[in-house]
């Protein structure tokens, strides 16, 4: 496993509240939580329809990511 640097921000009786990433690690750890969401997702639509990687990665970006 990878050691991420962090740093942990605590409130006033030194309990760990927070923690704080480089933004190159946090953009790492998005991707991957995309991309896993993206498979999964995948999973649970049952269709015939075959997309290649360009049709796949077009669709993936006009749908709502909020919800």
């Amino acid at each position: 496993m990878t050691d991420i640097p962090k740093k942990y921000i605590v409130d006033e009786h030194n309990h760990k509240v927070a923690v704080q990433l480089d933004i190159d690690t946090f953009n790492k750890i998005e991707e991957l939580l995309e991309n896993y969401g993206l498979v999964e997702l995948m999973k649970k639509t049952e269709t015939t329809e075959k997309l290649s990687a360009a049709e796949a990665k077009a669709y993936y970006k006009t749908l709502d990511k909020s919800e």
